[in-house]
């Protein structure tokens, strides 16, 4: 899975740039800014990662089906996993 890396923790702001994101995502390995919040390409996840994290208490895990996302939300992250 790709991985593309939101730094922020403020859920509307991520929301507000989610689409764009998707439209325009950043290249493995590449950061832009959009709207002041800094976004990656962090490449690919290892195998069992999401679930890994799904059992952490501190991680809201999310489906987006329209695309088949799995966004990731902990501390100042989100991460938005597409197949």
């Amino acid at each position: 899975m790709r991985c593309i890396s939101v730094y922020t923790r403020d859920f509307g702001s991520f929301s507000d740039l989610y689409e764009q994101i998707l439209v325009s995502p950043p290249a493995e390995n590449e950061e832009i800014v959009l709207e002041g919040i800094t976004v990656s390409g962090a490449g690919e996840v290892p195998e069992g990662y999401i679930e890994r994290l799904r059992e952490r208490p501190d991680v809201v895990v999310m489906k987006e089906r329209t695309h088949g996302a799995t966004i990731l939300q902990h501390g100042d992250l989100f991460e938005i996993c597409l197949p």
